[in-house]
């Protein structure tokens, strides 16, 4: 475990020290500090929730990358995660909705807190449609597939597949997905929420094409799989993953730096998992596992649309993913025992 999990506990000690710190020179009290601490770690605990079926749907896109790409990922991609999406992100939410300058929205994280906090939730709405369209668009393309050989959830995962020979199909179901909530919004919010979900199905659609293209080998014209596109994928797929995590730790803290150390730590975690998966070979051993990942996917995908009616507990959002991954994973070894029984 210290192989796949040593940066990880490093980063944790580190992340640890450093909210003890920023509570102490924020409060200047042993009782601030280890407030800080707590929040720290119940980020962290938080982020690594949520993050099972990224880590799981990680390890499946990786062992289609190659070697290069593959250690640029984990690499270059966990600095993009942990800085990009924990402390840029947050960043231009405020940038465009405040519509000020970088540097004014950092003194405004470092010196107004809670103005911080109410300009990030003041753009939630924007942010779930986004988010709620893409993840939609992932679960359901990997459910809407008519080369796909293994159900879990047999019923409904066969009535998907049979729609596979269908072009279209799952944006068409995610259109009407959308347009069911929209109907629910109040009028001012429908047009905003449109707007973003579009823009999230925009971008789904447009990272699969830019995919394509660049993972074009040069003379045979064949797709090199996991390339640059891949790359890309993975990405836009972890920073959709993201929102709802850094959105809900506002509300347990309105300080951006102590928010970037407690999920930069499950981040890592999320890291190490998903290395532990590629070189263990986990997904072909655990037949059902990767159902459960989508399948969790596809519930966070209605809980962030769901999330610009009613307020959802986070807590409730990382007890489904883990509940269905968790039934997939008792499935898998089920399905084991009853295969080595036959042999």
């Amino acid at each position: 475990m210290l192989r796949y999990f040593g940066w990880a506990y490093a980063f944790t000690a580190a992340g640890l020290l450093g909210a003890f710190w920023l509570g102490w020179s924020y409060s200047g009290t042993m009782s601030g500090a280890l407030s800080f601490l707590m929040i720290g770690v119940i980020l962290a605990v938080l982020e690594i929730s949520l993050s099972f079926d990224n880590a799981i749907v990680n390890a499946n896109k990786l062992e289609q990358m190659t070697p290069v790409w593959r250690h640029r990922f984990l690499t270059w991609g966990i600095i993009i995660a942990v800085f990009g999406m924990r402390i840029i992100f947050p960043l231009l939410v405020v940038v465009v909705a405040a519509r000020i300058g970088p540097i004014e929205a950092i003194r405004l994280a470092a010196t107004d807190p809670e103005q911080y906090a109410q300009i990030i939730h003041g753009a939630h709405l924007s942010i779930a449609a986004f988010g709620g369209a893409f993840l939609m668009m992932v679960a359901l393309s990997y459910f809407v597939d008519a080369e796909k050989d293994v159900d879990w959830i047999s019923g409904i995962e066969r009535s998907l597949r049979r729609f596979g020979a269908i072009k279209g199909t799952e944006i068409a179901l995610v259109l009407l997905v959308m347009l069911g909530f929209s109907s629910a919004l109040p009028e001012a919010q429908r047009g905003t929420f449109l707007y973003a979900s579009v823009f999230g199905l925009i971008v789904f659609l447009g990272v699969e094409l830019l995919g394509q293209i660049l993972d074009r080998s040069d003379a045979t014209g064949q797709v090199a799989r996991g390339g640059l596109g891949a790359f890309l994928y993975l990405e836009v797929l972890d920073a959709s993953f993201s929102f709802d995590g850094v959105i809900g730790a506002f509300a347990l803290t309105q300080n951006l730096f102590l928010i970037a150390i407690g999920l930069g730590i499950g981040a890592m975690y999320v890291r190490s998992m998903t290395i532990m998966l590629v070189e263990r070979k986990t997904l072909t051993e655990f037949r059902y596992l990767e159902h459960g990942a989508f399948w969790s996917i596809l519930v966070l995908s209605v809980i962030m649309f769901a999330q610009t009616l009613v307020h959802i507990p986070e807590v409730v959002t990382g007890l489904l993913g883990a509940g269905f991954i968790g039934l997939s994973l008792l499935s898998s070894l089920r399905y084991n025992r009853l295969v080595d029984h036959k042999l």
